[in-house]
């Protein structure tokens, strides 16, 4: 059975860091989603949750950890703080790919002028999609008979 680190909890973070500028830059363990990891007592913990509560305190209850950097990897206590799941949301959108307007629909065709239609709700629709759209709903309807070839 492996051994567990008994050290501080600050000691094992400032062992894993590289000061670049402002940032902390965690070299330890990234997980997939770019945040820094260290095991404490066997249990994987996010590194910049660790940093916050060993240098400024315990987080409260339904608070996240905001990176004021933009930084995931970064682990300055001067560069997060302690805020609401909405909060850490409204500061994110800015810098979110999927908040920032499409210019061209899946198509490539672009979202300007006349190809541009604004439906109820604000939703955006490229005109040229449309029409192939209803184009080939055409297609599979099955066309109208006259009355007269009904009622023979």
């Amino acid at each position: 059975m492996r051994k567990l680190d008994v050290r501080p909890i600050k000691v094992r973070l400032m062992e894993r860091i590289s000061v670049e500028g402002e940032c902390w830059f965690w070299t330890g363990t990234i997980n997939p989603k770019g945040y820094g990891s260290l095991s404490v007592r066997g249990r994987c913990n996010l590194a910049h949750r660790l940093s916050y509560e060993a240098f400024c305190g315990p987080i409260g209850d339904g608070l996240q950890i905001d990176h004021l950097c933009r930084n995931r990897a970064c682990i300055n206590p001067d560069h997060l703080e302690a805020v609401t799941a909405s909060e850490n949301c409204k500061r994110a959108a800015p810098f979110h790919p999927g908040s920032r307007p499409r210019t061209h629909c899946l198509r490539g065709h672009e979202f300007a002028g006349d190809n541009l239609f604004v439906g109820r709700g604000g939703k955006r629709y490229c005109r040229a999609c449309c029409r192939i759209r209803e184009a080939s709903r055409r297609h599979y309807r099955p066309t109208k008979q006259p009355q007269a070839e009904r009622a023979a």
